[in-house]
């Protein structure tokens, strides 16, 4: 394994283990959409995620992670975010580069790997209010729970400062 290339699963769950973070992993079928998604709700309590990997037009690039049935106005979004402009969907490389993960894995535990600080992390507020948080642990065949102040730490720990805001309609 090379210095860059993306952290596995196993280095996720070593990363959350070594800060004394519990969390918790149901592996299931490979989930591309919310909707494929719901089937596991009964099985996995808390508040499951949607993530939106966008950018503004001075290539700020920023991970919007929301409870899954909410809705964000991409129009106004960036006035919420601190972007430059309005938001446009961030292209599958820049995914892949910054966040070490492909279209439909798109996850908060994606900080992992931007260690050069290229994303902004955004938590919606309503979707923190939960005690638990699901996430994909860097890919969706699996889904991992972990408490959201536990989230947040984690996100200090690799260096991110989340903004916690109220982002969806």
């Amino acid at each position: 394994m090379t210095e860059n290339s993306p952290k596995t699963r196993d280095d996720l769950f070593r990363f959350l283990d070594g800060l004394g973070i519990s969390h918790s992993t149901k592996d299931h079928a490979p989930v591309f959409t919310v909707a494929e998604s719901v089937s596991l709700r009964d099985e996995i309590p808390g508040g499951h995620t949607k993530n939106l990997f966008v950018k503004d037009k001075k290539d700020n690039f920023f991970l919007l992670t929301v409870e899954e049935n909410a809705s964000v106005d991409l129009k106004t979004v960036h006035t919420l975010i601190g972007a430059a402009s309005k938001v446009s969907f961030g292209k599958p490389e820049k995914l892949m580069e910054y966040l070490g993960v492909i279209p439909g894995s798109v996850t908060a535990f994606g900080a992992i790997n931007d260690k050069g600080g290229n994303v902004t992390f955004v938590l919606d507020a309503e979707l923190m209010a939960h005690d638990i948080v699901n996430c994909h642990p860097l890919s969706n065949d699996a889904t991992t729970s972990i408490a959201s102040s536990d989230l947040l730490r984690f996100m200090e720990a690799t260096g991110h400062t989340p903004l916690v805001l109220k982002v969806t309609g």
